[in-house]
């Protein structure tokens, strides 16, 4: 597989997130590779990150860690320079801090507004602080966003997260457009949508059997990057690609068919839905 040129040995890959999940083993990913790996995260395991990252490191003194809440500007743009100052320039930026569900609209204001600054906000302030930095560098760069599915169907009961990851997904794909009509970009922008991954957000000491690990969205991703996909979305260990396409579809469909708001899980289309998705399975075979 020829990878993406952002990818190459020497470069520098700027990771929020970066303590623990998929931030963390594509931080390991992209050390194995060559690449100096900046480690970005609030967690107290930063520091162990830092150091399973260098052992997996062509070079393990490439491999920085720097303490940043993804909610301040400021601190993005501290991000930026420090890494800056250490390494000279910046070939990859991933904006996967997150913080896990919860925050009904209904609910407490302050944990609906931490998920929006943390998932939302977060991926802005990165884009702001690094891209047109990257954009003047005039090397091939690439920009990740890390979404979620829940950001595309919206599935009720997790409000404030579905929110501010559809916000996330506009934010790239506006991104991608902006970057495409220029005509100097060498900046690609890519939307990771993961499947079912265990992670620290699993609530589970074990590995479910439905779910990928880390490391497989990590491969995952590199290989949709280097292909130049824009949509990295990932299937697990439960549900196929085919099943992901079928039910962002029908999601689509309440508009075009005015349906009712979120009608895969309106008990009057319970019947609709299941058939719909029995003849597209089907077909897909």
């Amino acid at each position: 597989m020829t990878l993406h040129p952002a990818l190459r040995e020497g470069r520098v890959a700027v990771i929020t997130g970066a303590a623990s999940g998929i931030g963390l083993a594509v931080a390991q990913k992209l050390a194995g590779l060559g690449l100096r790996v900046v480690l970005a995260d609030v967690s107290p395991d930063l520091a162990t990150a830092q150091a399973s990252v260098a052992e997996k490191a062509k070079d393990p003194k490439a491999v920085l860690a720097i303490a940043t809440d993804v909610t301040d500007p400021a601190a993005m743009a501290a991000l930026r320079d420090q890494t800056l100052a250490a390494f000279g320039e910046v070939g990859v930026l991933m904006l996967n801090a997150g913080t896990e569900g919860g925050g009904a609209l209904s609910g407490d204001p302050a944990r609906l507004r931490r998920i929006l600054e943390v998932n939302l906000w977060g991926v802005l302030n990165g884009i702001q602080a690094f891209v047109p930095m990257m954009r003047a560098q005039g090397s091939d760069c690439a920009v990740i966003s890390t979404g979620s599915k829940q950001g595309i169907t919206c599935p009720p009961g997790d409000t404030a997260y579905n929110i501010s990851k559809a916000g996330l997904k506009v934010a790239t794909e506006a991104l991608a457009h902006d970057l495409r009509g220029d005509p100097a970009n060498r900046v690609s922008a890519h939307l990771l949508i993961p499947g079912f991954t265990f992670t620290g957000f699993t609530g589970t000491p074990t590995k479910p059997a439905a779910a990928w690990s880390a490391d497989q969205v990590a491969d995952f991703m590199v290989a949709g990057m280097s292909a130049g996909d824009f949509y990295l979305l990932c299937p697990d260990n439960a549900v196929p690609r085919a099943l992901d396409e079928l039910r962002i579809a029908w999601a689509a469909g309440d508009i075009i068919e005015n349906r009712p708001a979120l009608s895969r899980w309106h008990p009057d289309y319970k019947d609709a839905f299941a058939a719909y998705l029995d003849a597209g399975l089907r077909a897909k075979r």
